[in-house]
């Protein structure tokens, strides 16, 4: 900041407007001597007090005169003279102190016309930003989805496509021992055609399945339980589904001395729906089997006591079966 620009210190405005006042007040002084001497002095100046008028020639009289109008003309230029010397001091002070005011009143509005572009700027900043912010969000988002999808098409190329290879062959299921086993201990005993198919069930913790031919189901679920290599001692459940073209009968079964387990599928038409009953095998299965025959018609032979459990005895229909139609639309 230059020496003009400088804003003057609130002791500089002080000091200036007291020696603008004093400047004034002499310049007021002089100006009052300077009218009070030319008041005072008469048309005829008086002679030196050294010499009375009336003893004065006229020469004398006419030199004191002209003297006299000479020292008050000086004095009346000095004051005049001081006097503007004391209002251009003031004029001079007060144009500085003007200046100073101007300079503060404009500083201070450059600095609120700042301060307000910058809280426009800080709002609009924030609605901007945030918008800028949701568009890199959804974009980096978007970015990332198609990096994403590219890699994996990438890899399934690598993996099956490229070079005309096959894909990679899926692991063994950890089951796929015990499945085996199974498999090889039902075909000794009772020969290949005993089993329709035998899969791990990955949608149901990767059990191992069999499923049985059902007119040989009885025999198979004695062997289950009484192989000693087996000992399926336990059934855990047993339920019935209806497949529109076909009904399955499910059983799961554990062996508490192998801990492992087995699930099977006995598979029967939609008429004269049948599966022989397990029950004098497992005591559980007497309730699943009535259930079961209650709601979708599975006839159980051999069960001791096969009748309805959940509906009275005159109920007409089967409700879980998917062509099931209310009798009594009233009810």
């Amino acid at each position: 900041m230059t020496e003009e620009n400088r804003k003057p210190t609130p002791e500089e405005k002080a000091k200036a407007a007291a020696e603008a006042m004093a400047k004034a007040r002499a310049a007021k002084e002089a100006k009052e001597a300077a009218a009070q001497a030319e008041a005072s002095t008469p048309a005829t100046e008086s002679a030196p007090a050294s010499k009375p008028v009336s003893e004065m020639t006229p020469e004398e009289k006419a030199a004191a005169k002209k003297a006299a109008a000479a020292e008050a003309l000086a004095k009346a230029k000095a004051a005049k003279e001081a006097a503007e010397q004391g209002e251009e001091a003031g004029s001079d002070a007060d144009a500085k102190a003007k200046a100073a005011a101007a300079a503060k009143a404009k500083a201070a509005a450059a600095a609120a016309a700042k301060a307000k572009a910058a809280r426009e700027a800080a709002g609009q900043g924030g609605d901007e930003g945030g918008d800028d912010a949701k568009a890199k969000a959804a974009a980096a988002a978007k970015a990332k989805a198609a990096a994403a999808a590219a890699a994996k098409a990438k890899a399934a190329q690598a993996s099956g496509e490229a070079g005309g290879e096959e894909e990679t062959p899926k692991a063994p299921s950890k089951n796929q021992p015990y499945l085996d086993k199974y498999v090889a201990r039902l075909t000794e005993a009772f020969g290949a055609d005993v089993l329709e198919a035998s899969y791990i069930n990955e949608l149901s913790k990767e059990v191992p399945t069999l499923v049985i031919q059902n007119e040989r189901w009885h025999d198979v679920a004695t062997f289950l339980k009484n192989d000693e290599q087996l000992a399926f001692d336990y059934l855990s459940d047993l339920h019935g589904v209806d497949y529109e073209d076909r009904l399955e009968v499910y059983y799961h079964f554990y062996s508490y001395k192998n801990q492992q387990s087995v699930a099977v599928k006995v598979k029967t038409g939609r008429e004269q729906a049948s599966v022989a009953s397990v029950m004098d095998l497992w005591q559980g299965a007497n309730w699943n089997e009535r259930e079961t025959f209650d709601l979708l018609g599975i006839h159980f032979p051999g069960h001791s006591d096969l009748r309805r459990i959940l509906l009275p005895d005159d109920w007409v229909g089967y409700p879980l079966r998917k062509d099931y139609v209310q009798y009594d639309e009233e009810v």
